[in-house]
């Protein structure tokens, strides 16, 4: 590793752990594995009673040949561009390695998507061939082919489009596959992924497979133990994360790639979640932030339904500094666990730890963490409840992550050093700048067919604000265009703020205001579930929520959240007044972006009444 000697340092790179692919793609990967390890079992399925059965190495590599051969059979030529939009399941997997293999490219579409969003990603993309995986979706599709005549084909999955294409290609030769992929590169283009943007039309990213393998095949080598059996059971991840964002399409990718049994959970509810989680036990998971806090906060709601919220806040409280003194020693800053805080804990595992374990299906050890900020404390609990969490942080323009918490060397409240391959420097400004393999070729150009390079001297300016420890530790503090400045001209980054709140049981959505007035404030919406112990536990359920919302005793609870929230920061940037809404900020109502991601505009658009009540005349 270099680092430069600046205090703290501008600049970190760290090597690569393996050289990059000079030959082949991605589409090779199944043959691959079906060459070398045949009867491993690579993915696994669920069938409609619920059990999960495997799919060998040698079995997937069959089905991506006949699926390819379908396609090619459908007419479909080498870079033409098919889209995909559905949740997360073993078709879309299968599809995205058939397609490469019958030289596509692929084009993911959110499964939530509106028409207008998905017709302009499948104009701007050129898409000639779309996939769907249910009716609805279809018919959403088909209203809007009328202004997409270069969509020839429209299939959907729950109407048996793989074995109809699997028929279909019943004539086509093998060789015809094997020619397709050999007229492949590391320099092809992979995948167009849109990037869902807070405000204006989504971006194509231009994403070329060897992008992907620089990406993969270090995290996999850095992440080695995450990538290996736990115990006496084989390396397993459930992957519920949306298959269109490219954070769950680079697991998948290197989940084929290390040869780590692979499971599809296209629902994200919680009652179905935990049950596939129980059903599959996987040994790692891939999660968002949102998916720890939940089962945290659940935990706390059970024990304080049970009476036992004192005894579950203590064992959060040795969990997060046992983490901690865990993290310190691996620094060499500590001298670790104390005999008491070791005994501590072991009292706490079977009550409260391993309840926490048994949630995420009883065998997880290992989370990689990324799309916003855990928090410090949520991850010093998990690392103290015997499930270590590496977080990290990345875009779709860099293919997934660019830096990670390194195996052993964990660094609470940062999201870890550069990927090996990967530069991070923190211009003057103090915006985060990447470099390395895995940034993407370029912005789709839709006239010219082609990407449009997005880096100067080789760097990727991400928009975000960061700062670089002296360790190389990245710590990401907010978005450079979300920043605020008050009347009074102090700058203020929301996004601690926010997170903080985000954290708490109660609150599922807050929006920090302050720009051009003379203080900060916030809009906050509730946690339905979160909302629903709170009543119960108060014999509030039958209060109305729009009276609710101003209830002494809610209000003072989220009152305690704010000031907490408020010791991250200076008394100019702090919260000084919020609003409780009875509405939610949602994909749906165009208050968050797919990824989750705050449309702040149409939320001050929505909520400017709101808005000005909380300044209460002082305006701006």
């Amino acid at each position: 590793m270099t680092v430069a000697p600046a205090q703290p340092p501008h600049e970190v790179s760290v090597p690569p752990l393996v050289p990059p692919v000079t030959s082949g793609s991605l589409a090779d990967i199944p043959f691959d594995n079906a060459r070398e390890a045949p009867a491993d079992p690579v993915l696994s399925r669920k069938d409609p009673e619920g059990a999960w059965s495997d799919v060998s190495a040698a079995g997937f590599a069959a089905e991506v040949l006949a699926v390819a051969k379908g396609l090619v059979a459908e007419g479909l030529r080498p870079g033409d561009r098919l889209a995909v939009m559905a949740r997360t399941t073993y078709e879309w997997t299968l599809l995205d390695f058939a397609a490469w293999a019958a030289g596509l490219i692929t084009v993911p579409v959110y499964p939530t998507s509106s028409a207008f969003q998905a017709r302009w990603i499948l104009q701007d993309s050129g898409a000639v061939a779309c996939a769907v995986e249910n009716m609805d979706q279809a018919r959403l599709i088909s209203a809007e082919r009328q202004r997409m005549p270069g969509l020839k084909h429209l299939w959907v999955f729950d109407n048996g489009a793989i074995g109809a294409l699997r028929q279909a290609g019943h004539r086509v030769p093998d060789e015809v596959i094997t020619a397709r992929r050999a007229g492949l590169s590391p320099d092809t283009i992979a995948t167009l992924i849109y990037t869902s943007g807070t405000t204006g039309r989504p971006k194509g990213c231009v994403v070329t497979h060897a992008n992907f393998f620089a990406e993969v095949d270090n995290a996999v080598e850095l992440l080695h133990p995450v990538f290996t059996s736990v115990s006496k059971d084989p390396a397993s991840t459930l992957l519920f994360l949306p298959l269109s964002h490219v954070f769950g399409r680079m697991v998948a990718i290197g989940c084929l790639r290390a040869r780590v049994r692979l499971g599809h959970a296209p629902s994200i509810r919680t009652e179905d979640l935990l049950a596939d989680l129980a059903g599959f036990r996987p040994t790692f998971l891939l999660a968002i932030p949102y998916v720890l806090e939940k089962v945290f906060n659940t935990g706390r709601a059970t024990a304080e339904k049970m009476g036992r919220a004192a005894s579950f806040d203590r064992a959060a409280t040795v969990a997060r500094r046992y983490g901690e003194a865990v993290a310190a020693a691996r620094h060499g800053t500590g001298p670790g666990p104390s005999l008491a805080l070791r005994a501590a804990r072991a009292l706490y595992d079977p009550l409260v730890y391993r309840r926490i374990r048994a949630a995420l299906g009883g065998r997880v050890r290992y989370v990689i963490c990324g799309g916003s900020p855990l928090g410090r404390r949520l991850a010093s609990f998990y690392a103290g409840a015997g499930i270590d969490v590496f977080e990290g942080y990345g875009l779709t323009e860099t293919t997934g992550a660019s830096t990670v918490t390194p195996p052993l060397r964990p660094r609470p409240g940062t999201v870890g050093r550069p990927l090996p391959g990967t530069a991070v420097r923190i211009a003057g400004d103090g915006e985060v700048l990447l470099r390395g393999g895995h940034v993407f070729a370029g912005y789709w150009d839709a006239e010219r067919g082609r990407a449009v390079p997005a880096v100067t001297d080789g760097w990727f300016a991400t928009g975000d604000l960061g700062a670089l420890d002296g360790d190389g530790y990245l710590t990401i503090t907010g978005r450079k265009k979300d920043v605020i400045i008050t009347s009074g001209g102090k700058n203020v980054t929301p996004a601690p703020l926010e997170d903080w709140l985000r954290a708490h049981p109660l609150v599922s959505q807050c929006m920090v205001v302050g720009d051009d007035r003379p203080y900060v404030t916030a809009l906050i919406t509730l946690e339905p579930d979160g909302l629903a112990h709170w009543r119960r536990m108060r014999r509030k359920e039958g209060v109305p929520l729009r009276d609710l919302v101003t209830d002494e005793d809610l209000t003072a609870a989220l009152q305690r959240a704010v000031d907490e929230a408020n010791r991250l920061v200076s008394r100019a940037e702090s919260i000084r007044r919020f609003r409780v809404l009875t509405t939610d900020f949602t994909e749906e109502n165009g208050h968050l972006t797919p990824s989750l991601k705050l449309r702040r505009a149409a939320i001050a658009r929505d909520f400017a009444a709101e808005i000005e009540a909380l300044y209460g005349g002082a305006g701006r």
